[in-house]
């Protein structure tokens, strides 16, 4: 902090400078000098000034331009500025003020007049500085705390992502990997939602309700889920029930992720073709969430030992998926699958199984 408060003086005269020195030197304040206007601006450029006493009459630039030269500086824009002149025309005043000076002391300067004046603008130069500062100490701590609610609300969106994984494990609790099929097939929809060109909200809300696609499977007999060989008609129509009964468990909430997750519970085994189920949905009938969804599903599932099955290949997956690219899935959404096929790849790496090939981080498309 300063001691004293600058004064820069500016005058062609240097006995000017030396009367306004001689009044203001012994009432504490620090004296910076210059002869003319570019110097004055060279100065005021490489020192902390508080106030500014001008000459209008100068050679070169006057005290108008210097005036107007100071304003168009955004940070020198509520310096005080007193326009020290003999000119006496209310049209000259009216030009200080255009230009943008705070005062006027007429020459020959009187003492008193201008300890007076000077005092004045240094009391409306303290204040303003005090408010700039605050602020700026307001918008830093505005800052401070949209971080720190930034960072609450990341830290908030992981706890609840973490609790919907947990919770949707419970659906298919005996299937040892199903916490990392949950966790890759919501990030495989949420790749290919972000290539689909979604909104940023609604790829998350994707990934956030993707993991209760089957939370519907709770329903469904032990001796179902787990039966090692192909189901029966029988035991397909009571399998395919878990669409309704997840549907049913996810209704009526007021969270947007929850009545997607609703949306996606039943639709994810839809086809574009209108074979699907429950609803026998086609084309764009199926909402898009449930298009791709049921990729991510497939592909996942497909890649994946299951009870019935040992995992295939990702090649012959990848070929299955070509395949169904009209009958069981969207054309779009097949495109937008293998346009992001190494993120894919690289996610079923990240969140892999004993059970995945060699193959897998190989493959390329």
């Amino acid at each position: 902090m300063k001691d004293k408060p600058v004064i820069l003086v500016v005058d062609d005269q240097p006995q000017n400078i030396e009367l306004l020195e001689a009044h203001l030197v012994p009432q504490g304040y620090e004296i910076i000098k210059a002869a003319n206007g570019e110097e004055a601006l060279e100065k005021l450029s490489g020192n902390q000034t508080d106030l500014i006493l001008l000459d209008v009459m100068m050679p070169g630039m006057d005290g108008f331009e210097v005036t107007r030269r100071i304003r168009q500086d955004n940070k020198q824009r509520l310096l005080p500025i007193i326009l020290v002149t003999a000119l006496r025309e209310t049209q000259d005043r009216v030009k200080g003020i255009e230009a943008g000076c705070d005062d006027f002391i007429s020459k020959p300067v009187d003492k008193m007049e201008l300890l007076a004046r000077v005092r004045s603008l240094l009391k409306v130069k303290a204040y303003n500085d005090l408010m700039s500062n605050y602020q700026k100490e307001l918008e830093a701590e505005v800052t401070k705390r949209t971080e720190e609610l930034k960072h609450a609300l990341e830290r908030i969106k992981a706890a609840s992502l973490d609790t919907i994984y947990r919770l949707s494990m419970a659906s298919e609790y005996k299937d040892e990997d199903t916490g990392a099929h949950i966790k890759r097939m919501s990030r495989y929809s949420a790749a290919v939602a972000r290539r689909m060109g979604l909104t940023e909200s609604a790829i998350e809300t994707i990934l956030y309700a993707a993991p209760m696609h089957d939370v519907g499977k709770i329903g469904i007999p032990d001796q179902i889920l787990m039966k090692p060989g192909r189901l029966d008609p029988a035991e397909w129509e009571i399998m395919k029930k878990h669409t309704i009964i997840g549907a049913k468990i996810l209704e009526g909430s007021d969270a947007e992720f929850i009545r997607l997750g609703e949306t996606i519970a039943q639709a994810h085994h839809e086809k574009w073709d209108g074979s699907g189920y429950p609803n026998m949905l086609k084309g764009i009938g199926i909402p898009i969430a449930g298009r791709i969804t049921a990729i991510a599903d497939v592909f996942d599932a497909l890649t994946s030992k299951r009870p019935y099955k040992e995992p295939f290949s990702v090649k012959k997956s990848l070929a299955i998926i070509r395949e169904g690219r009209g009958s069981h899935f969207d054309p779009d959404v097949v495109d937008a699958f293998f346009a992001v096929l190494d993120e894919i790849l690289a996610i079923k790496k990240q969140y892999g199984n004993c059970s995945d090939s060699k193959e897998s981080g190989k493959m390329t498309g």
